[in-house]
């Protein structure tokens, strides 16, 4: 259960608004201000100072502060990371731009790939060899290693990354590179492949080190003036970051590897979304996240949202996997597109109306919000369509300009189209929707999901507006608008656990060769680092320890994880293991191959505290209807006309409260749009439940 004692602060940088959530004995405090790219720290501490005023606190009254952020994402997809420069073994020099030489769309002539965050002059080689075994083949050559550092000085590279071959089997030359070189370069960070990926495969696990290595110096330097703010305001109690996996980890460890860190803030959406799925006894969600930069969607079965070790960063091609950086680490399963409330929309060369990737981010923002910026975002759309109340957006902390909106969305798609701002307005409001559900069935169809079956639990800034529609063309028949649905992310980083993932390649056939000292021996030393990483953070809380094998047969390309026993590993289980794989493995693939050898290819560990548990959502007392607080017009595009829009105020409805759609319901941090096919109500604990009319 949670400890009501503590006072449990969360703070989420977004592309556009920062998010802070305070949690107290007496109830949950939010703000949403505007995130200040130039100085992130400095968004975070006003919205924090600003939520403690609130609450009638002080800083060191603060016992727990989580953080997420998107800065290490945003700095590899804008390349605004650290010059950095890659040692890899002589002969490997181009192996982030040979790859696996696979071709994610192979029709295309005109394919492009994301370019290299090394580029190829500042990517070296020094002679050395490590086998599949980690035998030396090749001692390491450390004149050569010491012959870089001039030329690595004149090229003022600022951060390097060594990445050997089968450095996952043994470390030792990557380690005496990192000896050496920080010696001579001692304000250099270094990121050796054996400690950010000790995994095989080496394209994937040069990329996850060169993208650790590329983001460092950034977000060790934030995090450092971070941690100075807090000291300076008097903060004592334990800061944690979210990590991409869900988890929550140390500063330090943070510092260490910021590649981790690089999706933590649709973490604690998709955390957040599990919690509510749990507490509304819903099997089957998606999750849908939509805040002013992005979109994401989630999967979630049985309350747990997806995983994977594998993530790509800055698709070339929004939905084609294999286009974009690829990053082996823990990670939640989702995808996430280019479609916010501050994505800009023009017209492609046929005239077209295309919404994103591009964002006005917070700076200038939207035309609406009169910060300079003049080109037409989606909450200019939703302005023009009469669906945000201009007077009382994001809590009130900025009036919003529709003047501002009508002459962008006019002059960049209304006036070479012959269209109003307001037809102009509902096309930009329809493409973003419709790109929202087209990645949703995407994403549904690689998890051979029936996207119609699921209920969607829709939150972040611009969600609300969004979802009815969003929902309409999935064909999904109940919604859920939770409460603090704007904050839905920073909400969901108080749920996370304290956790560390430790995976490494040690590939062991299920046969005679199996060597259960060797298997044994390793499993113990992974579960000793990743109990190190946590112990001092978990405190008093206790650990809990899960052991699993990435399991193939023989030859195959990619693996199936199975859960390992507790205690030692010895041959006596070799045949369960076998049979936990082939059950799996038809489960996924509905067959299995007889007689064909298996092979554990790598070892898992992870280490966490126990997820903090919420009650069950109270059900709604019996339904009346609510009583509109305000009258606004809504642009219908589908009649060209404007239509009366009953306005309700959220904090004014009581449990049960009955509103029959069309209509709005405003609060401080977003408004929720029930459009004409659903029938909303609010139940016991605050959530709004949009049911669609014909199941009601």
């Amino acid at each position: 259960m949670v400890d009501s004692s503590q006072i449990r602060l969360a703070a989420d940088i977004g592309g556009t608004f920062t998010d802070v959530v305070l949690q107290t004995p007496q109830g949950r405090l939010t703000r949403k201000v505007l995130t200040t790219p130039a100085a992130p720290e400095e968004g975070v501490m006003s919205g924090i100072g600003l939520v403690i005023e609130d609450a009638g606190l002080r800083f060191p009254d603060v016992t727990v502060f989580v953080h997420g952020t998107t800065l290490a994402t945003n700095a590899i997809i804008e390349r605004r990371g650290a010059r950095t420069a890659l040692i890899g073994t002589q002969g490997f020099r181009d192996i982030l731009e040979i790859g696996t030489e696979s071709r994610f769309n192979q029709y295309d002539l005109m394919l492009q790939k994301p370019s290299p965050l090394v580029p190829r002059d500042l990517r070296f080689t020094v002679p050395e060899r490590m086998d599949a075994r980690g035998t030396v083949q090749l001692p390491l050559d450390e004149a050569a290693v010491m012959a870089l550092v001039p030329q690595l000085r004149d090229a003022g590279v600022e951060s390097i990354a060594v990445a050997f071959l089968h450095a996952y089997a043994n470390p030792a030359h990557e380690r005496r590179v990192q000896v050496l070189l920080q010696e001579a370069m001692p304000d250099i960070t270094i990121s050796i492949s054996s400690d950010v990926c000790p995994e095989i495969r080496e394209y994937e696990r040069t990329s996850t080190t060169v993208a650790n290595a590329y983001v460092q110096p950034l977000m060790a330097g934030y995090l450092g003036r971070l941690r100075e703010a807090l000291d300076a305001k008097g903060f004592g109690g334990a800061l944690y970051l979210v990590t991409s996996g869900g988890g929550l980890t140390a500063l330090e460890t943070a510092r260490q590897f910021p590649v981790r860190l690089v999706e933590s803030g649709p973490a604690g959406g998709a955390i957040f979304a599990a919690q509510c799925a749990e507490r509304l006894a819903e099997n089957r969600v998606l999750s849908f996240d939509m805040g002013g930069t992005t979109a994401k969607v989630c999967l979630i079965e049985d309350g747990k949202p997806a995983s994977s070790r594998f993530f790509e960063v800055d698709r070339t091609a929004r939905f084609m996997k294999g286009s974009g950086l690829p990053l082996r680490i823990p990670v939640i399963e989702m995808v996430e597109i280019g479609a916010g409330g501050g994505s800009i929309a023009h017209l492609d060369a046929m005239k077209r109306v295309v919404v994103g990737p591009e964002s006005a981010s917070s700076v200038p923002g939207p035309a609406c919000y009169g910060l300079g910026g003049t080109r037409p975002a989606v909450t200019d759309a939703d302005v023009m369509l009469g669906l945000i109340r201009p007077e009382n957006f994001a809590g009130g902390s900025i009036q919003l300009q529709p003047d501002r909106s009508a002459e962008a969305l006019l002059t960049d798609i209304g006036t070479p189209l012959g269209l109003s701002a307001e037809m102009s307005a509902h096309a930009v409001y329809e493409i973003v929707c419709e790109n929202m559900a087209s990645a949703a069935r995407v994403h549904a169809a690689e998890r051979g999901a029936v996207i119609g079956d699921h209920t969607m639990i829709a939150f972040g800034g611009a969600a609300p507006l969004h979802a009815a529609r969003v929902a309409e063309k999935l064909g999904i028949r109940r919604l859920v608008i939770p409460s603090n649905a704007g904050v839905g992310s920073a909400v969901g980083f108080l749920a996370a656990p304290v956790s560390f993932e430790l995976v490494r390649s040690f590939p062991m056939r299920l046969d005679d060769s199996f060597n259960s000292a060797e298997v044994s021996a390793l499993l113990d030393d992974m579960t000793q680092a990743a109990h190190s990483m946590v112990q001092d953070d978990a405190r008093t809380e206790t650990l809990h320890i899960r052991r699993a094998a990435f399991m193939r047969y023989v030859g195959q390309g990619h693996e199936i994880i199975v859960t390992l026993p507790d205690g030692a590993i010895s041959s006596d289980h070799l045949s369960a293991l076998r049979d936990a794989f082939e059950a799996e493995y038809a489960r996924q693939f509905a067959r299995v191959i007889p007689h064909a050898a298996v092979e554990i290819l790598n070892w898992s560990v992870s280490v966490s505290t126990t997820p903090r548990k919420y009650p069950p959502f109270k059900a709604a007392p019996a339904l009346h209807d609510a009583v509109s607080a305000d009258i606004r017009k809504l642009f219908d595009g589908a009649t060209g006309t404007h239509v009366a829009l009953p306005v309700y105020e959220r904090m004014d409805m009581g449990p049960g409260s009955r509103v029959p759609g069309p209509a709005l319901i405003a609060e401080k941090e977003t408004t929720t749009y029930v459009s004409s096919r659903y029938t909303a109500h609010l139940d016991g604990s605050g959530n709004i439940i949009l049911d669609m009319k014909d199941a009601v």
